[in-house]
């Protein structure tokens, strides 16, 4: 039997190489075949990496063109209705990622607590299914070429409801019909082998699941593990323990189960009924979210702590989660600080981490390059917990002495006096903040950090584009400016630069959506300013407009979860650390001339914990840390926020409680539905609900845009809202933003 595995690998390709040729083929640069051509030549890679690392159980079906619920939409034929008369294929599946003509794309939203966006499934009362298992058999029949037998990773049939949308209707009506597609795929899938292990991923169950739901958990896997003799299911979840899942599991037909003892400690929990079962634990020990080095001696204890309940011959060594969400290798890093990159494992390095700890934990010899690799990872742990790198007593110190973290007056008392001083309009618009970033200006950036441009040409570019977005900006004739953000190359990345405690890495691409990537920044040590971060621009922008220009910053919680964040400190602390760095921030601005200053939170929603127990302390230093960061602000400066992807209902208090003057939010996709949770709480701040949605190259006409308008004012006043896109537009091209902003500010009109 195999003594390791990982949950799934990244597919974007080492130097994303998915992205590229995706773009171009949706730039009509090629035909599909290119597209797959890449494809599957990532495919032969990515399983190459693992059999020559040691891993012995490779996955099929982890890789994706763009997401693996859209997959899992094909898979079970519940295309919706809108995208059903498209026959080809491959147009249709890119139509609900992206849009066309007429045609909305599927609402995205963030995969758990990660920052992966997944398609969400749309199912309606009379919901049809039928079974597309073609993706799935050719991968395993690839690997097989090559002389891999693989398991086949599929997302499990109650995650994949739990995480639908429906009509109205109950989101497990249709249980019964899906779990006779996956009994379907399953009686396929047999006859391709003498024996096939699939991979079941049911992360839902690392939230709350109630008792219906882990009845639907027993009936689906009592049915699934009964299909064919053959076939050997794991039932895998992680970013927390699944206590509840594994009580009830272990009392099915399954072969085996994977928890993840890193996010989930309380997994330990769950071993007791395991070893009383016949189960095989897949004991995810290796951090498949984080891309600091696993401590080797460390993990070896919890395996012997697990080993001392589960015979050894029962238990699998394996990844916490998917190694999707890191970098693909620390190959290319040539520029990090050497003693810095000695701290990091991304993916591919964390292959190794798994093949060696099965050696040490199964006691088999180890190499001479194996003693090397274990001595070196030890001397790397030590050498972290000393550096001088990460410690700064003055930053230490002024977090201990915070005497202040709120504002001067209460809400209704500041926008009274702001109305009165910015002379804003009812339903002002205003977009939220980022403008198209063309390959001229991020060539334009490149050339300036690889020298080959001097910094006065540089500048004088920078300024141009913002000369031509603040007289774009004011011909489609928008309220308030913002000055497009060119300088930047990432919300988070752009202050992390300019702040001590971070690090970047040349090729640490993350994959967040289909062809999208982001490069987290590494948050290795104490945070500390020593100069204004984006004072310069935005003045500069202010100087050439009478209209008021927003400065624009990332919040503490934002730049904590989109970072690969230090795992020496509680995240409270980290985030104290970088909220100073803002109010300092905010406080230059204002003293700069600058009314307007938007602290975006995009992810704070992403960054709550699954299990309720937790929510308390995230949401009380997340607040505390959002407040500090404004606590410099005075009464008359406006204080923006954004949050986007997030169902609101849960936590309307909580975004109460952070006290922002505006919030703008995404809610494009579901018109006032959102909001209407906003009035039920008697939310008193002012609100600029999305009305149409930036992922979608398509432009929305100036009747949806009045239609969008329409419901928002059927929910609240005109004075209470602005109105804006859901999100940034950097990622859309400038032959789609014009018209779009200018069809915007024309619906406007009629309900002025």
């Amino acid at each position: 039997m195999q003594k390791n595995s990982i949950v799934g690998f990244p597919r974007i390709g080492e130097k994303r190489e998915l992205k590229f040729t995706l773009e171009k083929f949706w730039a009509k640069g090629c035909e599909f075949d290119e597209v797959e051509k890449t494809a599957n030549e990532l495919k032969i890679r990515h399983w190459e990496y693992q059999k020559n690392a040691g891993i012995e159980l490779i996955s099929s079906n982890d890789f994706s063109y763009y997401d693996g619920m859209l997959d899992t939409i094909m898979m079970l034929g519940c295309v919706p209705q809108r995208f059903a008369t498209i026959q080809n294929k491959t147009e249709q599946y890119f139509a609900m990622a992206r849009g066309y003509k007429d045609g909305v794309a599927m609402a995205m939203t963030k995969w758990f607590n990660t920052n992966y966006h997944y398609i969400v499934p749309e199912l309606h009362k009379n919901q049809s299914f039928r079974l597309d298992s073609t993706k799935i058999i050719s991968e395993y029949k690839q690997a097989k070429e090559i002389g891999l037998k693989t398991k086949i990773n599929l997302i499990g049939a109650v995650t994949f409801l739990g995480l639908s949308t429906t009509d109205g209707s109950d989101k497990f009506l249709h249980f019964a019909k899906v779990v006779d597609i996956y009994s379907e795929l399953l009686s396929e899938i047999s006859s391709l082998d003498d024996e096939v292990i699939v991979q079941f991923d049911e992360p839902y169950f690392a939230k709350e699941p109630t008792n219906g739901e882990l009845g639907l958990l027993k009936n689906c896997y009592d049915k699934l593990a009964n299909i064919s003799p053959n076939i050997k299911i794991i039932v895998t979840t992680y970013f927390e323990h699944s206590n509840e899942a594994t009580k009830i599991l272990v009392n099915t037909p399954i072969w085996a189960m994977g928890l993840d003892f890193v996010a989930g400690e309380k997994n330990l929990q769950s071993l007791d009924w395991i070893a009383k079962s016949d189960k095989i634990l897949f004991a995810g020990v290796v951090n498949g979210r984080n891309i600091w080095k696993n401590d080797l001696q460390k993990s070896i204890k919890l395996l012997h702590t697990i080993g001392e309940i589960i015979p050894k011959d029962k238990i699998i060594i394996t990844s916490s989660c998917s190694l999707l969400h890191s970098p693909f290798t620390l190959k290319y890093e040539q520029k990090l600080d050497s003693e810095l990159k000695n701290w990091l494992s991304f993916a591919v390095e964390k292959l190794d981490e798994v093949a060696i700890l099965s050696k040490l934990f199964f006691n088999e010899p180890l190499s001479q390059k194996d003693k090397e690799f274990v001595q070196n990872n030890q001397k790397a742990i030590e050498s972290k917990k000393t550096s001088s790198k990460i410690h700064n007593l003055d930053v230490n110190k002024r977090v201990q002495n915070i005497s202040s973290w709120e504002r001067e007056l209460e809400v209704s008392k500041r926008l009274k006096i702001q109305r009165e001083t910015l002379k804003y309009p009812d339903l002002a618009t205003t977009t939220i903040g980022s403008f198209p970033q063309t390959n001229e200006l991020r060539n334009v950036r490149k050339e300036y950090k690889q020298k080959t441009i001097s910094l006065e040409d540089y500048e004088a570019y920078i300024k141009s584009y913002i000369d031509d977005c603040i007289k774009k900006q004011e011909s489609i004739g928008l309220d308030v400016l913002v000055h497009g953000e060119p300088e930047r190359n990432d919300m988070v990345e752009y202050f992390g630069e300019q702040m001590n405690g971070f690090a970047f890495s040349s090729n640490g691409w993350v994959q967040s959506y289909g062809a999208r990537c982001v490069k987290p920044p590494i948050l290795y040590g104490d945070v500390s300013l020593d100069a204004p971060m984006t004072t310069k621009w935005i003045t500069y922008a202010q100087s050439i407009t009478n209209k008021i220009v927003k400065g624009m910053l990332t919040g503490p919680v934002t730049i904590i979860n989109w970072s690969f964040v230090r795992d020496d400190l509680p995240k409270s602390q980290i985030a104290y650390q970088i909220a100073l760095c803002l109010a300092d921030e905010i406080d230059d601005l204002q003293k700069n001339g600058i009314k307007i200053i938007q602290v975006d939170e995009a992810a704070f929603k992403e960054g709550y914990p699954l299990r309720a127990e937790n929510i308390s302390d995230y949401e009380n230093w997340a607040v505390k840390s959002f407040k500090l960061s404004v606590s410099s602000a005075y009464t008359q400066t406006q204080i923006h926020t954004h949050m986007c992807y997030s169902e609101f209902g849960d936590i309307i208090h909580t975004i109460e409680a952070m006290d922002a003057d505006v919030i703008t939010i995404e809610t494009a996709k579901s018109g006032n539905r959102l909001l209407q949770i906003f009035k039920s709480s008697g939310y008193s701040k002012e609100i600029g609900p999305g009305v149409y949605d930036i992922h979608s190259p398509r432009i929305p006409s100036v009747q949806e845009i009045e239609t969008q308008i329409q419901l928002l004012l059927e929910v609240l006043p005109k004075e209470q809202l602005w109105i804006n896109p859901d999100c940034g537009l950097k990622t859309r091209k400038w032959e789609e933003v014009t018209p779009a902003l200018a069809n915007m500010v024309q619906a406007v009109k009629k309900f002025r």
